[in-house]
């Protein structure tokens, strides 16, 4: 009986170890469908200094919310684009690419911090802050349908400048200030 014992024990195991790979590489294609073929996160990840974080972020928002900063950083307006919501037009989201990249370009070439406000669940509001350029931008991400699945998906409408890098002016100077974190204390 031990050992039909240590076999089941020994299939769980394996089961969970499929199980985790399946999901990371499930993660891995939806980071890759939303960059395009041509890139990888990890390289991105290893081109970037990555984001850092205020907050509760849901998998997705943390995701889309990297990719819109190293996209920014790079100049790369057709990968940027195609984190728009469904709901911009292609020339509304190519134009506040646009301006996103010419307003934010430099300050995304440095250290990030995102804070993220909301549950996370379906919708989050992102402040960014770039510290090297002292800017400041509130962004949303959403769920979005895309052919049936669900990713997310960043808001961009902000066809105008002046609109597009306007900073929040509920946002606090710092970010973590308005309690998007716990304080156990």
């Amino acid at each position: 009986m031990p050992r039909l014992k240590q076999s089941h024990t020994a299939a769980g195991w394996l089961a969970a170890a499929m199980l985790l790979t399946s999901g990371c590489a499930a993660l891995d294609n939806s980071s890759a469908d939303a960059r395009g073929s041509d890139a990888s996160y990890e390289q991105a990840y290893a081109d970037h200094e990555p984001l850092h974080v205020v907050g509760y972020p849901s998998t997705g928002s943390l995701l889309v919310m990297q990719e819109l900063v190293w996209d920014i950083a790079d100049g790369k307006t057709d990968a940027l684009r195609k984190l728009a919501t469904s709901d911009s037009s292609e020339s509304e989201a190519t134009k506040t690419a646009e301006n996103w990249i010419k307003g934010f370009g430099t300050g995304a070439r440095g250290k990030v911090t995102g804070d993220f406000y909301d549950g996370g669940s379906e919708r989050q509001v992102v402040v960014l802050y770039f510290h090297d350029s002292r800017q400041v931008k509130e962004f949303t991400a959403r769920l979005d349908g895309d052919a049936g699945k669900e990713n997310w998906r960043v808001l961009m409408k902000s066809t105008d400048f002046k609109d597009a890098v306007h900073a929040p002016t509920w946002a606090p100077k710092e970010p973590g200030g308005t309690g998007s974190r716990t304080n156990n204390n």
